[in-house]
Parts: C-alpha cells; sequence; structure tokens
C-alpha cells in the first residue's frame, strides 16, 4: 500500500490479494480493475450477502473473472447472513441481480467447494506476512475467520477495509455506512481483534468520507471506452431514458456502462447528481498501492445495541477512551489521480481483451 500522495513510479510492487466482496455494482468495478493489474495476485475470491445474496455474488464473481481473464481464480461461499441479524440487501441500489443492467455470461467454473473462511486461513498460515486481505463487503466472513484463527491479523501482511462514516453522513442511516450497518457485530469483532497491535499492522479504513469522493461522472464513462479502443463513443448521459442499454463495441466496456448507469440512476433518485459513488474501486487501489493516500491512526467503536444507531462507527483520534488504536483510516485520497489510473488501467484490459472469446465456443481440450 502506497500512503502518500505521489505519483506512481513505472516500477508496482507485487501485492497478493485475499479479496472479500457483495458484488455490488462497485465492488464489481474494483475486481475488473484489480484483473487490469499484472501486479496485483488474485489468491481467492470470497463472496459475503450484502448487495445480494451469497450465491448470487459468487456467480457474478465467476462471471466478471472470466469477463477479465482471471477464470483461475478461486472464488468460494463462506456465510449465508450476518452474525446475528437478518440479511438485508439492495436491489434499490444494485439492482436484482448486484450489477445494474448488465447481463454477464454465464460462468463456466464453479464455487470452490471449500468455505471461504477455510479458505482464507489456510492461505494465511501457508503464506505468513504474504498477503493483504481486500474487504468491501459487510466484515461477516472476515470476522468468522479470525474466530477460526485469531492470529489472522498477524499473519496477513495487511488490511483494507471499505466501511464506515467517521463524523460524516451515513448513506444507510443518517449515521450509519451499509457495510457496516448490514453486520455491525462482524465489524465490532474484526476491529477488537486489530487492538493494541503496532501501527503498522492496523487495517487501513476507507470510510464514506473518502470514498464518496470517488465520484465517477459521464465523462469518465467515454474516457473509459475511448482507452479502450472503441468505435464510437460511449454516451451515459442524464437526458437519456432510464434503463437504456449500451451497444459499445467493447464487450468490458458494454458491460461496465451498463452497471453505472443503473448507479447513476439510483443517485439522482437521492439527489446526489448523475454521478456514482465508487466506494469499492478506492479501496482496492489502496489494497493494489497504486493511488495516493494519507490515514489517520484511531481507536473505532461499532454500535451494536441502540436501535437507532446500529452500525453507526464512531473513531476516537485523540485518545480520549484510553483505548489502544485499532485503525488507520484514511483521511486524504486524491480523486483526478484515482480516475486516471481507473480509465488507462480498466480501459486497458478492455482493448486488451476486446471481443475475442466467443462464449459458446467448446472450451478447449
Amino acid at each position: 500500500m502506497r500512503e502518500d500522495p505521489t505519483p506512481v513510479a513505472g516500477f508496482r510492487e507485487p501485492v497478493s490479494l485475499l479479496v472479500d466482496c457483495d458484488t455490488g455494482i462497485d465492488d464489481a468495478l474494483a475486481l475488473a480493475y484489480l484483473c487490469s493489474q499484472p501486479h496485483v495476485e488474485l489468491v481467492a475470491v470470497s463472496c459475503t450477502p450484502g448487495n445480494v445474496a451469497a450465491e448470487q455474488v459468487a456467480r457474478n464473481n465467476l462471471s466478471l473473472l472470466e469477463l477479465c481473464g482471471r477464470p483461475e481464480v478461486p472464488v468460494a461461499i463462506g456465510a449465508r447472513a450476518p452474525l446475528r441479524i437478518p440479511l438485508v440487501t439492495t436491489p434499490e441500489t444494485h439492482g436484482p441481480h448486484g450489477i445494474g443492467y448488465a447481463e454477464l455470461p454465464e460462468p463456466r467454473g464453479k464455487v470452490n467447494g471449500r468455505d471461504a473462511v477455510e479458505l482464507w486461513v489456510d492461505a494465511a498460515r501457508a503464506r505468513p506476512g504474504e498477503l493483504t486481505a481486500l474487504l468491501t463487503a459487510p466484515l461477516t466472513n472476515f470476522a468468522l475467520a479470525l474466530r477460526a484463527e485469531p492470529r489472522l491479523p498477524e499473519l496477513l501482511r495487511g488490511a483494507v477495509i471499505m466501511g464506515g462514516s467517521y463524523y460524516y453522513q451515513g448513506n444507510t442511516t443518517p449515521t450509519s455506512e451499509w457495510n457496516t450497518h448490514v453486520d455491525p457485530h462482524a465489524a465490532a469483532e474484526v476491529f477488537a481483534a486489530f487492538s493494541g497491535l503496532p501501527e503498522d499492522r492496523l487495517p487501513v479504513v476507507c470510510a464514506l468520507e473518502t470514498t464518496e469522493r470517488i465520484e465517477m461522472k459521464p465523462e469518465h464513462v467515454a474516457a473509459l471506452a475511448v482507452e479502450a479502443g472503441c468505435t464510437e463513443p460511449e454516451l451515459v448521459l442524464p437526458d437519456q431514458p432510464e434503463g437504456r442499454r449500451s451497444t459499445a463495441s467493447n464487450e468490458l466496456v458494454r458491460h461496465v456502462s451498463d452497471m453505472v448507469r443503473f448507479y447513476f440512476e439510483f443517485h439522482r433518485r437521492h439527489d446526489h447528481g448523475y454521478v456514482a459513488h465508487i466506494h469499492d474501486y478506492f479501496a482496492a487501489s489502496v489494497a493494489a498501492g497504486t493511488v495516493g493516500f494519507r490515514t489517520r491512526t484511531a481507536t473505532v467503536h461499532v454500535e451494536t445495541a441502540a436501535p437507532r444507531l446500529i452500525g453507526t462507527t464512531v473513531a476516537d483520534f485523540r485518545g480520549l477512551w484510553g483505548e489502544p488504536p485499532n485503525a488507520r483510516i484514511v483521511s486524504e485520497n486524491h480523486p483526478g489521480e484515482a480516475f486516471a489510473e481507473l480509465v488507462r488501467s480498466l480501459g486497458g484490459l478492455g482493448r486488451r481483451l476486446g471481443n475475442r472469446y466467443d462464449r459458446n465456443a467448446p472450451e478447449a481440450s
């Protein structure tokens, strides 16, 4: 992870990631972006229920990995519900299948037969100090992994969490962010597990106050299409009919466009403008070490009892509670840099992949 605002040099240090997501439009963009990065090894992708149920998350992940040229990455399911409260999903935000208007090809691969928690724990034990956890979903699976292996914070190279909001309006209730709201008990267990560790072992937390700055707009979609080599401009505009489908000549661009149009329309209905907050892409770029950022060390509390405040996250930056820190919360990021990186890298992947795959053709023997 690159905890500074300086430009990326030509060489990028190899990164090995364990990814946990609830795919989700912004999760999908994050996963596609990681597939575009040659220096990123995707060790496993685990599926947590959140934006959609776990089985749909798995289907989305399998399809995306195949679409983006990474079909060998194992996809596993762990929990089917939060630790202690009923599951809530968000079809109004991400569409009934979690990916907006996109209709991804039916995956050829299958979900890994092992439980996601077992897969994560075994990978961390086999490669101590090598793997970084990227968590863009409710923290259910990670909490279960910590129960199974309490040494996980020491075994991992690092952890990046998308979640929470700190002295900032929530996006699910007035005070809570979606991932933390879905499973506050898991989030509380995760932060407790890191309490008192050295600062460089604490998770990097990408919360709403910085992820909502990563605001995708129609011009970013247009630039992505140009970078991918599309033959016609890709226009996703506010005056077009809702639900319009992309006819982009590039397959990856076409699916991304159909995803984000749904997200633009959702944000406009909630008075954010014709934009999309792609929270999870920012967390992915932090984990990949491809964008600059700064953090502040804090002690995080997650509310799990008060009905109106459940899922609320509070950060003690000044040590007033007298408790050891358990997080490094991102306090500065650079949206212009983040979108230049996304367009260049994801567009480059689209150009490389093109439409060369006939997904109805038989697999090579």
